[in-house]
């Protein structure tokens, strides 16, 4: 299934608020990609590109920039569900 991203938006302690077309809210914990991979450090150490996350282009992912994004189906799988 293919789940789409409606908006994100950057919280306190590496999380983001994830809100996907369908309703489901999740909450993303970004600190374990940090030791998985590299690049994603870049989110610790250039100040302020945290905050700069946005969806991309058909709602499949969200990106930083370039070289560091996630795919809407890893936010959805692997991110906490929260009830209204």
């Amino acid at each position: 299934m293919f789940y789409r991203v409606q908006s994100v938006e950057a919280k306190d302690d590496f999380k983001l608020s994830v809100l996907f077309t369908d309703g489901v809210q999740t909450e993303y914990d970004v600190k374990p990609l940090f030791l998985k991979w590299d690049v994603f450090n870049d989110l610790k150490a250039i100040k302020g590109l945290f905050q700069q996350v946005k969806v991309d282009a058909g709602g499949f992912g969200i990106s930083w920039n370039d070289e560091i994004d996630l795919a809407s189906e890893e936010l959805r799988i692997n991110g906490k569900e929260k009830r209204n």
